[in-house]
């Protein structure tokens, strides 16, 4: 199981921009499609984002589509969201994690999370 930790996440103005990274040092993380999550408070966790393991296939959800960039460097054995551009209803706390193939990060019942890190955008 590949070890994730995020962070990047803090306190930030409507309109703001974050950078959030998901770091491993598993080697085997070029294997894996990887994706980006959140969960706001009272609410399930959703996919923000997906690439495979490349970076060169992506796919985004409604809500962030033209303001969240998903990004990895497997020479750095890291992913990147570049968020722009945020509202107050981004704010949730932030989670990434892998699968085996790109499909596959949407479908995925994950087993294991790490502790995310927490995304505040105020008005």
């Amino acid at each position: 199981q590949v070890q994730l930790v995020e962070s990047g996440g803090g306190l930030v103005q409507t309109g703001g921009s974050l950078r959030l990274s998901c770091a491993t040092s598993d080697r085997t993380f070029i294997n894996y499609a990887m994706g980006w999550f959140r969960q706001a408070p009272g609410k399930e966790r959703e996919i923000v984002a997906a690439t495979d393991w490349s970076g060169t296939v992506t796919y985004y959800a409604n809500s962030v589509k033209g303001r969240f960039t998903v990004s990895r460097d497997n020479a750095k054995n890291t992913a990147y969201l570049q968020m722009d551009s945020l509202a107050p209803e981004d704010t949730a706390v932030y989670y990434c994690n892998v699968a085996n193939g790109f499909q596959a990060v949407r479908t995925k019942t994950y087993d294991y999370w790490g502790q995310g890190t927490q995304v505040t955008v105020s008005s």
